[in-house]
């Protein structure tokens, strides 16, 4: 691999690799964009993300001699995989770029650019269910309870956890809240989901109280003409980013999980955890958190049951 491959932080220069390809294999890329965004309907990140896939794989076709898309076959596809295995790529990314050359058979072969759907007998390893850093009930609210204040900032930045920690909803929904998706007299809000998808989730008193003072105080000294109706905003009165979004919880829980801090999503799992340790039902977790497989769910009900079995090695004379 050329120099000229490698960008910054040693990471692959897709764009280069997509140059390389030639008009024809970036014509095919231009139109199976199109599929996932259009027909699909995919977020922005898993678009990037299958299309980094697939410039991979016709990177590796090119690699392999054949001049165009007819050369793919089965007999390819797994060198292909058997490489980034060697390169010492994990379970969790070869199953995703399995799953990426699935669908871009199945699409090829469908807009007869392929003969057959040659990665349909394509396996893939499981990717492992490693059990997620949560916080303990006490830690959360000790986050919580951390940004305290009056200013716009501390009164945002509270808002963010109480939401993140009492709704269990992503990042992405978070910052894409608007004032209309705001129903008090219910205490609900208006989630959209990955793919497009809407739900209604639940939120409780403590959210409400940091909601409302928000509202009061906070939003109305950062607005401008162009905050429109965004509920979280920045100090320029855009649209909250979630990048910042990541940076208040990180810094709020950064003394309680092992010095470095959890994420949005790990607040994700921490909510997920408490629901089901109170004797919430998984369907309505899964519910809840807008996933579209129980077996999603269902990894917080080992994370449940690692718990039991730590206190009852702890306790238990006979553990």
């Amino acid at each position: 691999m050329t120099g000229a491959r490698r960008g910054k932080g040693q990471r692959l220069d897709l764009a280069a690799l997509r140059a390389e390809l030639g008009p024809e294999l970036q014509g095919v890329l231009a139109d199976f964009e199109r599929f996932l965004r259009l027909e699909r309907n995919r977020s922005p990140h898993t678009v990037q993300a299958y299309l980094g896939d697939i410039t991979l794989l016709l990177h590796h076709l090119r690699c392999a001699g054949e001049a165009d898309l007819r050369g793919l076959d089965l007999r390819l596809l797994r060198g292909w995989l058997a490489g980034l295995y060697q390169a010492g790529a994990s379970r969790t990314t070869l199953a995703r770029r399995a799953a990426a050359a699935r669908t871009f058979s199945t699409w090829a072969f469908q807009n007869r650019l392929l003969a057959a759907d040659v990665a349909e007998l394509l396996a893939s390893p499981r990717p492992h269910r490693s059990i997620p850093t949560v916080l303990s009930a006490d830690e959360a609210a000790e986050a919580i309870d951390s940004l305290g204040g009056d200013e716009p900032e501390q009164l945002r930045d509270r808002l963010i956890l109480e939401l993140l920690y009492g709704t269990g909803i992503r990042v992405a929904e978070l910052v894409g809240l608007d004032l209309p998706d705001l129903d008090r007299s219910r205490r609900v809000l208006r989630v959209i989901g990955k793919g497009d998808k809407q739900r209604t989730v639940p939120f409780g008193a403590p959210a409400d109280a940091a909601l409302q003072r928000w509202l009061e105080t906070g939003r109305p000294s950062w607005a401008t003409p162009a905050s429109g109706q965004a509920l979280l905003l920045g100090r320029r009165g855009g649209r909250l980013d979630q990048r910042a979004a990541r940076r208040v919880v990180n810094t709020a829980t950064a003394d309680l999980a092992g010095g470095s801090g959890l994420s949005p999503h790990g607040l994700r799992h921490t909510a997920a955890t408490h629901l089901l340790d109170g004797g919430a039902d998984l369907r309505a977790v899964q519910e809840l958190l807008g996933h579209a497989s129980l077996a999603t769910t269902q990894i917080y009900t080992h994370v449940s049951v690692d718990r039991l079995r730590r206190s009852f090695e702890q306790a238990h004379p006979r553990a």
